[in-house]
């Protein structure tokens, strides 16, 4: 059968893939470099009967897709550095309230305004703690527009799976670069719909009580159910509650249905891992170049491997510490000061033999900046 082939940006991907996911609506406000998402949608949502309203700033934009994702939709809102910054209120109320959304940020060089057109890769830790509190997260990116769809509908299951609030963390690079991205046919992909619950109408409704599996079953707000939705600690009616026991329990929940199901979260690729004498840890545009170096020393005779981490939080600890145990040395490669850098040293058991290949002045890293790094480690024997 012919293939539906496609020649498009990352941001094109992304675009595609919640429609696939079966998106209904969107709230954003344009900002470089995610605004294609945008403009994309407004053309195409409604075209399959979907929502789209751009809001007059980005938290108002997180607050939209919050409320309309409690009435049973399915949403997703896109931004970059700055309004990533305004939306994290409100994706704190989001973990509070469990309500599933999908929140994808295209990184560009900050702090501030910083390079609004240079990529980066610097809010890899402010996904995980940009909003305060205890909580986790789920965190995914990508590195080619084919990945950029798969992550995206998988951002949607997740989301729906952990009735949480998902990131997507693209960059400037791969959001803007414009290559081949062949569709995947209905049903190709798994695509997880919205658990509701089966209480009938007039029955007692438990909004927040996990079953033993730990998923929540929703009913729709507006629906035949009334509950109370708050950012405050509450109990399994929704209601507000300053009892040690009830707030700690939800707590625990919020953490462990995420960090308790880090395996089933985790996704990854693996080039070349297993003889691996120096190994190359990466993700989002950065594993390109990393893929590059590796496979032209592979032809030169040298054994180097990449994993390409695609789930950054919860971040994978047991598979790095795993593919990392055999190399002699390990090289994190992106484009900031070490966000992952330092995840990676405190994963292993020998910290010593971790380095950094980084880029932070809003240039994409080169092969001759990695290369630069191995040829220094490799004179120093590691």
């Amino acid at each position: 059968m012919k293939k539906n082939i496609r020649f498009v940006q990352g941001n094109e991907a992304c675009v595609e893939a919640a429609i696939y996911a079966d998106l209904d609506f969107f709230a954003g406000y344009p900002i470089t470099p995610s605004t294609e998402i945008a403009e994309l949608l407004s053309y195409r949502l409604p075209i399959k009967g979907g929502k789209f309203i751009q809001m007059e700033d980005e938290l108002s934009s997180m607050c939209a897709i919050i409320g309309a994702s409690l009435t049973g939709k399915k949403v997703m809102t896109a931004t970059s550095g700055p309004g990533f910054s305004l939306k994290q209120e409100a994706i704190g109320f989001g973990v509070m309230t469990e309500t599933p959304c999908v929140i994808v940020n295209v990184q560009r060089g900050g702090p501030s305004t910083g390079l609004p057109t240079s990529v980066s890769q610097g809010d890899v830790m402010q996904a995980r703690w940009g909003t305060h509190g205890e909580h986790a997260i789920i965190a995914l990116t990508a590195s080619n527009n084919q990945d950029v769809f798969a992550m995206t509908v998988e951002a949607f299951n997740l989301s729906e799976t952990f009735r949480t609030p998902v990131i997507l963390l693209l960059d400037e690079v791969v959001a803007h670069t414009r290559e081949r991205l062949i569709m995947p046919k209905p049903g190709e992909l798994n695509v997880v719909k919205r658990l509701r619950t089966s209480v009938p109408e007039g029955t007692d409704y438990h909004p927040y009580l996990p079953r033993e599996d730990g998923r929540l079953p929703v009913s729709d707000f507006g629906g035949v159910h009334r509950y109370n939705v708050t950012g405050l600690a509450h109990d399994m009616w929704g209601f507000p509650s300053n009892n040690p026991k009830i707030v700690y329990g939800l707590m625990r929940h919020l953490v462990d249905k995420i960090q308790g199901h880090t395996k089933e979260i985790t996704r990854i690729k693996e080039f070349f891992i297993d003889d691996a004498e120096y190994l190359l840890i990466s993700y989002g545009s950065s594993a390109r170049t990393a893929l590059h170096v590796v496979e032209n020393r592979r032809a030169r005779g040298e054994k180097l491997g990449l994993l390409e981490l695609q789930t950054l939080w919860p971040f994978p600890v047991d598979v790095v510490q795993e593919r990392c145990a055999s190399a002699n040395c390990v090289m994190v490669v992106e484009m900031n000061m070490g966000q992952i850098f330092y995840e990676v040293k405190k994963a292993v058991a020998d910290p010593q033999k971790v380095f950094l290949a980084n880029q932070i002045d809003g240039s994409f890293i080169t092969p001759t900046d990695i290369l630069n790094i191995l040829r220094i480690i490799q004179g120093k024997g590691a």
